[in-house]
C-alpha cells in the first residue's frame, strides 16, 4: 500500500540552504521542518544525524520522485573537486557545504522565474502562493487546510491579465500568460527540452513572452539540470563584481565571459554557491 514516512541517508546535504537559496519557492519553514509541494504532493521534509525524513499526507509506493527532486545521489564532491581554487570559491563552499541543486518541473520553474524580475525570494513565493491557491488543484496535506498543486499552463492560458494581476504580478502578468499562451500554440515543444543541448534549448526558451537570457539559464540549471550553465542577473553581477573584481569596473559582457569561463563544467553549482553566499553574507552594493 506503502509508506507515510520515508527517511534516506545523506552525507553532506544542507537542507536548510538548499530549499531558501533562491532556486525554488515553495517551501515553508516550520520550525526545524519543510513543508512543500512538489508536482501534486504536499511533503514535510526534515533533516536530523545524516537522515532527510520524508512525511506524505497519503501512503506513498515509490519514493523516487523526491529523490530525483532533491538530487540525493549526486556526487557532490565530484562537483566541488571542479570549482576554482581561489578565495571567493573556497568562502563560498565553506558557508554552505551541503548546498545542492533541485531538480525541478520545467513548467512551474520557468513561471516562477518568470515571477521572479525585479522582486526578492519572499516576494516570489508569495505570488506563487497566490496563484496556486487561486488556480491550482487542492492536495490533501497534513493540516486541516489543503495545499494547492502549482496551477498548469492551461489554466494559465486560461486567464485574463487582470485576474493574475490580483495575485499582485504586477506588469509579470502578461509575460506569465503570455508563454502559457505561447506553449499552449507550440512555438515550443517543453517535453523535447531534455533533448536538446543547452544552447539549443536555450534559444527555444527565449522564443517564449517574456523569456530572456538569465530566465532560461535558471530554467535550464533548476529544470533540465545542466549544471555548467551559470545564469547572470544583477544580484550576481554584484556578487561577481565584489569578490573578484574590487578595483575596477568590468562591462556585462565581460563578466559574462569571466562566468562562462572561471567556473569549470559545474558552473551552475558554483553559481548557486556565490549566489546564496553573497545574499546571507555579503552587503551587496
Amino acid at each position: 500500500m506503502g509508506d507515510l514516512r520515508k527517511t534516506f541517508h545523506v552525507r553532506d546535504y544542507d537542507l536548510d540552504a538548499t530549499l531558501s537559496s533562491g532556486q525554488a519557492f515553495r517551501w515553508q519553514q516550520l520550525g526545524q521542518a519543510w513543508e512543500g509541494v512538489i508536482g501534486g504532493r504536499w511533503v514535510r521534509l526534515r533533516l536530523s544525524k545524516g537522515d532527510i525524513t520524508a512525511e506524505a499526507a497519503k501512503p506513498v509506493r515509490d519514493w523516487a520522485w523526491l529523490e530525483h527532486y532533491l538530487q540525493l545521489h549526486f556526487n557532490l564532491d565530484q562537483a566541488l573537486a571542479t570549482f576554482p581554487d581561489d578565495e571567493p570559491m573556497q568562502n563560498a563552499v565553506a558557508s554552505f557545504p551541503g548546498l545542492r541543486l533541485l531538480r525541478q518541473d520545467y513548467w512551474e520553474c520557468l513561471a516562477s522565474f518568470i515571477l521572479s524580475a525585479t522582486k526578492q525570494i519572499v516576494q516570489i513565493r508569495q505570488m506563487v502562493m497566490l496563484l496556486s491557491k487561486r488556480y491550482g488543484e487542492p492536495i490533501a496535506s497534513n493540516d486541516d487546510d489543503p495545499a494547492f498543486a502549482f496551477p498548469t499552463i492551461k489554466v494559465i492560458a486560461a486567464c485574463g491579465e487582470k485576474e493574475l494581476r490580483e495575485c499582485k504580478l504586477g506588469f509579470r502578468a502578461p509575460n506569465l500568460l503570455g508563454a502559457a499562451r505561447d506553449i499552449l500554440d507550440k512555438k515550443i515543444d517543453l517535453q523535447r527540452l531534455p533533448t536538446l543541448t543547452s544552447s539549443e534549448a536555450r534559444k527555444e526558451l527565449m522564443k517564449l513572452h517574456g523569456v530572456g537570457p538569465k530566465i532560461a539559464d535558471c530554467v535550464l540549471l533548476f529544470a533540465g539540470g545542466h549544471q555548467e550553465v551559470f545564469p547572470v542577473d544583477v544580484w550576481i553581477e554584484r556578487a561577481l563584481q565584489q569578490l573578484y573584481f574590487p578595483k575596477r569596473r568590468p562591462s556585462a559582457k565581460q563578466l559574462r565571459k569571466f562566468a562562462d569561463t572561471h567556473f569549470g563544467p559545474y558552473a551552475g553549482f558554483a553559481q548557486q554557491y556565490l549566489f546564496h553566499h553573497a545574499r546571507v553574507h555579503l552587503k551587496l552594493k
